[in-house]
């Protein structure tokens, strides 16, 4: 499955070992991830010969070309909100974790879209479990993906 991970970038990287477990267990599952360069600690020099333009067509070509997304939304990013919003549009489902006792928005909590799957985590153990959860609720059926 071609699966695209939002993390914070700009926002802030406290969670970027959270991002580094959740892409590898994504990548040890067999998914390619195409998002990831978010859970490289030099990501800002990753991308530093590309100009903002260039970011957001790769990031939307991706965002059309995944399966789902999975995002990792306990640090505020606008970016993720925007790349959550998107795939929503597109019909693309999302799963959005969180770490317990995070305050967040009611934007993705309040969020009844079909599409979207918003889980609380307490500890990165758990991370595994959700995510198996989310992916093994998809069939694959003429090329889509839906919700079983």
């Amino acid at each position: 499955m071609n699966i695209y991970f939002g993390g914070s970038i700009a926002g802030g990287r406290q969670y970027l070992a959270t991002y580094q477990q959740i892409v590898a267990y994504l990548k040890s599952c067999g998914h390619r991830v195409l998002t990831e360069h978010v859970v490289k600690p030099d990501v800002f020099e990753w991308e530093k010969d590309f100009t903002a333009e260039q970011i957001y067509t790769r990031d939307i070509q991706w965002l059309n070309e995944c399966d789902c997304m999975i995002a990792e939304v306990s640090n505020p990013s606008l970016g993720v909100g925007y790349e959550i919003c998107y795939a929503l549009r597109i019909n693309k489902p999302v799963l959005c974790l969180y770490r317990k006792g995070i305050f967040l928005t009611r934007m993705l909590i309040g969020n009844t879209s079909d599409g979207l799957l918003v889980k609380e985590y307490q500890e990165d153990r758990e991370l595994e479990e959700i995510i198996d959860m989310f992916l093994g609720k998809r069939k694959v059926k003429n090329e889509s993906i839906y919700f079983a």
